[in-house]
């Protein structure tokens, strides 16, 4: 019964009783709710503080810690969790223009809580990751493909019910992350990702790359930014953030001074090239061959490796001439698929006499220290003694800020030369990458109109950046007349934006890893450089209604191949590609029916219409939102992770209890090989010394980088560390009831006298 039903019933009723009923009504429907609601917080108070102490439990002190542990900081002072250990193994089969790759990654967690690994890791640039499967003991969980928002959903709800769940996703084309939720105390489980990918082709040498380290990236503040106002007419909007998703490109680093590498690596590549091998060389580690017969090789790597450093691995013909032309054919479905490698033949002819006006840009920022900083200075120290005096030059170096050399390009005379090369030799690698403006400001060519001389870029960088959008979008806008160079410095350089910049701006993309290779690597981009390139390309299938990628086709440098992927309407007819080598036309035609059987080929084929079609967005040709639909409508299709779509699979068995904590574990990751601690992250003061004095070996300290903006300087944990806002909002819920008691009360007293 409530008040207003006494109100009603009993109005004859001295006003006393009226009062009282009144009091008691207001009571029951403000008071109590409020004392209810506190009394079941603080009745949680006691959960919470068992959940917070087996938090604590898996937390060490440094005196606790056994020998040769590696430690993440938490967010409690003083305190540490064991770091989730990562060992990777890649299996590989090429056969003969594509690779098919299984990485198998096993996570180990030695410490005696829960975790979840999230582990950052490179694949190729232009892979095709189709696969996921789970191990834990004997049960094997298969993935699905999901639109990312889904796939993310599906694991948040796996992870909070205690099921062991796989999520991997792309946040570059060239970087994954991927996340293992509820790994038990001292637990491994395995994750095994399958891609494809194909076989690279340059000058007469077939390569495979494999990228093992994902090197830290600077991540430049929000400052150059791009607004998006509603188009409601409320003029209001928001802006951009150039690197949106820095914290997850971010992953702790460890100081190889004071750690031992992590991150253990085994490759082993099963070689059917289809044709007579010569050489078979890997340029970074050391290998073990054993030859199956002419055309097959196993190569497997002979020394325990770290993943510190990208493997590359390259074979050359017999005879040393590499084919003129490949054909491979795959049925899928009711489809046919096609891959064609054309070289167009190297002709004598009638040189571009025209001299050139380069802008050499040379990155001496922080993440170039080292090695690296070397193998630049001397590919550009090279660069300089190639140029003719008709030429015309300038030099551009940057860090977090941006030195002109001359204020405009000038003649290649002996003084502007021997000016040039003393400030080369001079630079330092330091400070942050703010690549952007230096770019603009080769870009920005004063005479745009000119065409006396042929206009082009030559970058030199380790491409270790987040916000890497922004420059492809500065390439898109301005390349004007410019071609563009990328010259990839030192052991894990940032490939995705080295290959996308020169597709963009019309030029190529040469990898120098070691100083070994500056001659040799420098040699063949001036041979680029200097030679005319195959113009006016097309490409037709008789059968006519073939779906080709790339659909608009790039002009070509002497020694590289045109190569082609389509979805055939029929597997019969011919494929003929037209074109001008300097003024001399050329053509080719290659019969379909005697295409050998490849495999994978669907998939990168629809890897390489999803390129088309960021590229495509890029230009503006087409519009995000087409480009996005696009994109997902292909990897819903042919099961690929793409930046709308991701894996996910889920083990149905709950293996944690719901009181059981769960921490986050990042798993950190090796330096590249050659870099510079300190000229990456800032001179540190925890020194080895002070790790022997405490007992312990190895540890992962993070001191906040000075490059790498907003990396994590903690490992982040589940807030259980404390009860206190429970306390204060229980506390401030009674005196709300408090409070409400005593002026009704007052009230009351005012109204009986």
């Amino acid at each position: 019964m409530n008040y207003l039903t006494l109100n009603r019933k009993h109005r004859s009723m001295p006003r006393w009783v009226g009062r009282s009923c009144r009091a008691i009504g207001l009571i029951n429907i403000l008071v109590l709710p409020l004392i209810a609601l506190a009394a079941a917080l603080f009745s949680a108070l006691p959960a919470r503080a068992e959940a917070s102490a087996a938090q604590q439990s898996q937390l060490m002190t440094l005196d606790e810690v056994k020998s040769g542990s590696l430690l993440l900081k938490s967010s409690e002072p003083g305190r540490y969790v064991e770091a989730t250990r990562v060992a990777t193994d890649v299996d590989i089969v090429v056969s003969g223009p594509t690779a098919r790759a299984r990485i198998t990654q096993i996570f180990t967690n030695p410490s005696n809580g829960w975790v979840e690994a999230v582990y950052a890791y490179p694949l190729p640039e232009d892979s095709a990751v189709h696969g996921l499967k789970m191990v834990v003991g004997k049960r094997v969980i298969v993935g699905n493909i999901k639109e990312r928002q889904e796939a993310k959903a599906i694991y948040e709800t796996a992870k909070a019910q205690g099921q062991k769940a796989s999520l991997v996703e792309q946040e570059r084309p060239n970087l994954f992350t991927n996340s293992v939720a509820n790994i038990g105390p001292h637990e491994q489980v395995v994750v095994q990702i399958d891609f494809q990918e194909p076989i690279r082709l340059s000058s007469d040498i077939f390569s495979l790359r494999v990228p093992l380290v994902v090197a830290p990236r600077y991540n430049p503040a929000p400052l150059t930014q791009s607004a998006d106002i509603s188009a409601n007419g409320i003029g209001w909007g928001s802006a951009s953030d150039p690197v949106p998703d820095r914290d997850k490109i971010t992953a702790p680093v460890l100081d190889p001074r004071l750690n031992a590498p992590v991150n253990p690596v085994s490759i082993k590549v099963r070689l059917q090239a289809g044709f007579a091998l010569g050489e078979v060389k890997s340029r970074h580690h050391t290998v073990k061959t054993e030859s199956l017969n002419d055309q097959t090789q196993v190569i497997t790597l002979a020394d325990n490796a770290h993943a510190d450093r990208d493997f590359e691995l390259t074979w050359t013909p017999k005879d040393s001439k590499a084919p003129a032309v490949g054909l491979f054919r795959e049925h899928v479905g009711k489809d046919d698929f096609a891959l064609a490698y054309i070289t167009p033949p190297v002709i004598e002819q009638e040189k571009d006499i025209r001299p050139r006006e380069i802008v050499f840009v040379i990155d001496n920022s922080g993440s170039m220290g080292g090695s690296s900083m070397d193998q630049a200075k001397a590919s550009l120290d090279y660069a300089l003694s190639r140029l003719k005096s008709a030429d015309r030059f300038n030099v551009i170096r940057f860090d977090d800020t941006m030195d002109l050399l001359f204020n405009d390009t000038v003649s290649a005379n002996s003084e502007n030369t021997s000016k040039a090369r003393a400030f080369v030799n001079n630079l330092q690698a330091s400070g942050g990458t703010e690549m952007l403006e230096p770019l603009r400001a080769a870009l920005n060519d004063p005479r745009p109109a000119e065409q006396s001389f042929i206009r082009q870029i030559v970058f030199l960088t380790d491409g270790a950046i987040g916000n890497e959008q922004q420059l492809l979008d500065a390439i898109a806008a301005k390349r004007g007349r410019s071609r563009v160079f990328m010259v990839g410095i030192g052991s894990a350089p940032n490939n995705y934006l080295m290959n996308r910049a020169a597709e963009l701006g019309r030029g190529s993309f040469t990898s120098i890893g070691s100083g070994e290779e500056v001659n040799d690597r420098m040699r063949d981009l001036f041979a680029k450089l200097e030679n005319p390139v195959v113009t006016n390309l097309v490409a037709k299938f008789s059968s006519g209604n073939a779906d080709m990628t790339p659909a608009t086709l790039p002009d070509l440098y002497r020694g590289e191949p045109l190569v082609i992927a389509a979805k055939l309407g029929a597997p019969s007819g011919t494929l003929t590609v037209k074109g001008m080598i300097g003024r001399q036309p050329w053509e080719m035609t290659v019969p379909l029916a005697n295409a050998a059987t490849g495999e994978g080929l669907s998939k990168l084929w629809a890897r390489r219409k999803i390129s088309d079609a960021e590229v495509e967005s890029t230009l503006g040709t087409i519009t995000t939102d087409e480009a996005n639909k696009h994109i997902l409508n292909l990897a819903l299709e042919h099961g690929l992770v793409t930046r709308l779509t991701s894996l996910v699979a889920v083990d149905k068995t709950p293996s944690r209890d719901a009181d059981k904590p769960l921490t986050r574990s990042d798993v950190p990751l090796n330096l590249p090989a050659g870099w510079d601690f300190d000229k990456v992250f800032g001179e540190q003061t925890l020194r080895k010394a002070d790790m022997e004095s405490s007992g312990v070996e190895q540890i992962a300290y993070s001191q906040k980088p000075v490059l790498v903006e907003n990396a994590p300087a903690q490992l982040p944990l589940p807030q259980t560390a404390t009860d206190a806002e429970l306390r204060m909002l229980g506390g401030l819920l009674i005196l709300l009831a408090s409070a409400g008691l005593l002026l009704f009360n007052r009230k009351s007293g005012r109204n009986a006298s």
